[in-house]
């Protein structure tokens, strides 16, 4: 789901909502509108509103959550990046082709994933254009080597525990796509907020300050959803998992 767009579509719900109830108010008996009928909408949209804000900030929560652990878990593969490179370089002058594919490998997975270019998208196949199976023959090639002595020996399981690591860390990219954010949650979020608006619009008085307010207030809350929805997909949108971490470590490799 596009979340520009659904953005969009809660705003025009929220305002049209309050728009609605601006006209119902004009329609509608006086008896509708009387004290106590106004305390009872009240008391129910009550409960609405702290049902609506409860769910909302719960999901926001759990959509930084996971925007968090995927950027902790880019920047942890940039530092497992360098340290691999760093231990084939220590194991020796028989590494320098592995060397040069893992430097190969990290800048064709930095320009699949963030991309240079607004025309482009990003792909998130973890197998994709090769490079799976690129970072695959890293491994093969390092459980290849030969150790000499007994530091070669102790550097090659290192060095192969790492870039197992690294090959697990490519399948987060993949389990990111998923979104945490059902359709049928949106669906009855959006529902709440356009009755919650409905009787802002059924009780205000009919002038611009409360249109204005009320139009802010709808832009405030299709604000949140949207960046609830830019936040469970990192790699996608404006908010983004910010590639510099990788970049860092590619321009650091093989030196």
């Amino acid at each position: 789901m596009n979340p520009t767009t659904v953005g969009i579509i809660v705003f025009v719900c929220t305002f049209g909502g309050a728009l609605l109830g601006m006209w119902l108010r004009a329609v509608l008996p006086e008896h509708h509108l009387d004290p106590d009928s106004k305390d009872t909408v009240k008391i129910g949209i009550g409960l609405v509103a702290t049902m609506t804000a409860l769910v909302l900030g719960l999901v926001t929560a759990s959509a930084k959550s996971s925007f968090d652990a995927v950027d902790t878990a880019v920047k942890q593969t940039a530092i497992q990046v360098l340290t691999l490179d760093r231990v084939l370089a220590r194991y020796g002058s028989e590494t320098d082709e592995i060397r040069k594919g893992l430097k190969h490998a990290i800048g064709a997975r930095i320009d699949m994933i963030w991309p240079q270019g607004s025309s482009k998208h990003a792909d998130l196949d973890p197998m994709g254009s090769g490079v799976g199976s690129g970072v695959e023959g890293l491994a093969e090639a390092i459980r290849g080597l030969k150790p000499r002595d007994d530091s070669q020996r102790a550097l090659q399981p290192r060095a192969l525990d790492l870039s197992e690591t690294i090959l697990q860390a490519r399948w987060i990219v993949l389990a990111s796509t998923e979104t945490s954010v059902p359709a049928p949650f949106l669906v009855i979020l959006l529902f709440w907020l356009t009755i919650i608006f409905a009787s802002f619009g059924l009780f205000a008085p009919r002038n611009a300050t409360v249109l204005v307010v009320l139009f802010v207030c709808a832009l405030s809350v299709s604000s949140a959803v949207f960046l609830v929805l830019e936040m469970d997909a990192p790699f996608g949108g404006l908010l983004k998992v910010s590639a510099d971490p990788l970049r860092f470590a590619y321009a650091h490799l093989n030196l």
